[in-house]
C-alpha cells in the first residue's frame, strides 16, 4: 500500500501506526506536480482541501488538485487497468433547493462564489471521472461525503464540530455564523471509512455518484448545545456574519448506500462527539497555553 500526499492540510502524525508497517509506503508529493503515480490496482483520490478555511486559503490550488491532480490518477488508474475511487462532496449541492439531497439533484452552486474553487473543482473531477468510464470503460466509483467528524481533526480548520469543541476546551464562546438555523448532518469518521471501502469493494456498475452521510439532522445551535453539554459547560454563542453562499441546509439522501452496500451510519452523534472530545484532550486542547 502506497500512499501520496504533500501534507499541505493534513499531519504526517496521523500516518504513525501505518509507517510502522512494512505493507505501506509513504511518498511525499504534490498530486498536480509529480510526474507519475505508483502502479496499484486500487486508487482512492482523496487529494484535495476540504475545509472552507483551507480551499478558500488557496483557490487554485484546489482547483488545480482536482483538475490536473484528478486526471494523473485517472490516467495512472488507466495505465494499470485499476479500479478508482474519487472523493467528492456533498458541496456539489451547493446551497440546495432540495432536502433530503439525492444523487440525482444537479445542485444549486454558484460557480463564481468563495466556495466555487471547491464546488467547481470536485464537480469538474466527477465529470472528467465519468468521462474517462465513457471513453476509456474505466472503473471509476464517485463518493460524494458529507459533513464528517472525528479524532484527528485539524482543531483549526473551522468545522462546526471541532470548531465547538476546541472554543469550549479554551473557554471560548462558541462562533456561530448567521442565526446557527443552518441544519447540517454529521457522520462519524468510522462509519464514512466502511462506507468507501464497501463502494470499492462493491461488484462493477454499482451506480455511482453514491452519497455517504448521516441522515439525521442538526442545526447549528443545536450542535453547539450538544457539544456544551458533552463537555460539561454552559454555551455561550457569539454570532457572526453568515458567510457567502453557506449552505441553509445539507443532508444526504442515502437509498441507494444502503441498496447497493448495505451501509448506514451507526455511531451515534453523542458517541461521535464524546469520542473527539476525547482525542483533543489527549492532544492538550485546553490545557494552559492553548
Amino acid at each position: 500500500m502506497v500512499g501520496v500526499d504533500n501534507f499541505s492540510t493534513g499531519s504526517s502524525a496521523n500516518l504513525r501506526d501505518a509507517l510502522g508497517s512494512r505493507k505501506f509506503r509513504l511518498v511525499r508529493a504534490d498530486l498536480v506536480r509529480t510526474s507519475r503515480l505508483p502502479r496499484a490496482g486500487e486508487y482512492y483520490h482523496l487529494a484535495s482541501p476540504a475545509s472552507p478555511r483551507a480551499y478558500q486559503r488557496d483557490p487554485v490550488g484546489t482547483l488545480l488538485v482536482n483538475s490536473v491532480g484528478t486526471r494523473r490518477v485517472l490516467e495512472a488508474a488507466r495505465r494499470a487497468d485499476a479500479r478508482v475511487l474519487l472523493a467528492s462532496t456533498s458541496e456539489v449541492y451547493g446551497d440546495p433547493e432540495v432536502d433530503p439531497q439525492s444523487e440525482g439533484y444537479w445542485g444549486h452552486v454558484n460557480p463564481v462564489g468563495p466556495r466555487s474553487c471547491y464546488d467547481e473543482g470536485k464537480r469538474f473531477a466527477e465529470a472528467l471521472s465519468v468521462a474517462y468510464r465513457r471513453r476509456y470503460g474505466l472503473d471509476v466509483r464517485i463518493v460524494r461525503i458529507f459533513n464528517t467528524y472525528g479524532p484527528r481533526m485539524d482543531p483549526g480548520d473551522g468545522r462546526v464540530v471541532s470548531n465547538f469543541i476546541v472554543q469550549g476546551l479554551r473557554g471560548l464562546p462558541f462562533t456561530v455564523y448567521g442565526r446557527g438555523t443552518q441544519r447540517r448532518s454529521y457522520c462519524y469518521v468510522s462509519d464514512l471509512i466502511e462506507g468507501v471501502v464497501r463502494l470499492m469493494a462493491a461488484d462493477h456498475g454499482v451506480p455511482t455518484p453514491m452519497n455517504l452521510g448521516n441522515p439525521r439532522g442538526f442545526t447549528v445551535r443545536e450542535t453547539a448545545h450538544v457539544v456544551a453539554r458533552l463537555l460539561g459547560i454552559e454555551p455561550r454563542l457569539e454570532f457572526r456574519p453568515l458567510p457567502e453562499d453557506d449552505p441553509r441546509r445539507r443532508s444526504p439522501d442515502i437509498r441507494r448506500a444502503r441498496r447497493y452496500l448495505d451501509w448506514r451510519p451507526r455511531v451515534p452523534f453523542e458517541t461521535g462527539v464524546r469520542r473527539t472530545i476525547e482525542y483533543f484532550r489527549s492532544q492538550g486542547i485546553g490545557g494552559r497555553g492553548t
